[in-house]
């Protein structure tokens, strides 16, 4: 089976002269993000934000530090939004720890359970996220469609889990869903026209999953550029009754 090329990027469902700002723009999806909401025409400003600075810096493209696990440097990237723009109209937070190729790996069971690589995990896909939300929401925009996501996984799906293992980076990622299903409604009372979701990206040819490819499928083994477009496609036509949930690449729900 083909997968089906995603469509051209135009997000017309969000209207025009958007303000965007990508957590994480200097990794393979964040990049990909980043790159491609600056060549969407709608898009007036993309506020990347990243450890480090990604490859390509232009006229929309604005480029600025930030650390994940220090609060204070997430509140300081939103102030500087603030300033700059006042308004956000799509937040995406596309940051994510599988294994850091010394220490922390995925568990193949519980022997290998520690303690310091599940506070790694935990810090950075499920605290990073839910601090960049507390500060970037309510910077989203009230009188007309926004959007706050964050990368998550299938493998955060508990109904999903028909394999075990990777005890970390799964119990994380479910972590991660339940932040977002808690934040939509608090959004849904503060700001109606919003929306909160997580993506699962599908597997992308990034540094994260280049150590787990070996048994995917070519044609579900997606470059960064054609996974974002797919995800981009799918928050195009998200509105405020999909808020709290996971949504795939293809748009499918991801089960809780």
């Amino acid at each position: 089976m083909q997968v089906e090329q995603p469509k051209l990027l135009e997000l017309e469902s969000f209207g025009t002269e958007l303000n965007v700002a990508v957590i994480g723009a200097s990794g393979g999806i964040g990049n990909a993000l980043a790159d491609q909401l600056g060549e969407c025409p709608s898009v007036s400003n993309v506020y990347c934000f990243s450890r480090s600075a990604p490859k390509r810096v232009h006229n929309k493209r604005h480029w600025t530090n930030i650390d994940l696990t220090a609060e204070h440097s997430i509140a300081g990237a939103a102030a500087h939004v603030k300033r700059s723009a006042g308004e956000l109209h799509l937040v995406i937070v596309a940051t994510g720890v599988l294994h850091d190729g010394v220490t922390l790996k995925p568990e193949k069971s519980w022997g290998d359970l520690n303690g310091p690589s599940m506070q790694m995990a935990f810090q950075v896909n499920t605290i990073g996220p839910a601090l960049v939300a507390k500060h970037f929401l309510p910077l989203l925009v009230k009188n007309r469609k926004a959007i706050f996501a964050a990368l998550s996984a299938r493998i955060g799906s508990i109904q999903d889990n028909h394999l075990g293992g990777w005890y970390a980076y799964r119990a994380s990622k479910a972590a991660l869903n339940m932040i977002i299903k808690s934040l939509s409604l608090e959004l849904a009372r503060r700001n109606p026209n919003a929306v909160c979701v997580g993506l699962h990206p599908g597997t992308v040819d990034t540094a994260l999953s280049k150590p787990f490819q070996s048994g995917v499928a070519q044609r579900r083994l997606f470059s960064a550029s054609q996974s974002t477009r797919h995800l981009l496609n799918v928050l195009d036509d998200l509105g405020p009754q999909d808020s709290g949930n996971v949504y795939a690449w293809d748009g499918s729900r991801v089960p809780s």
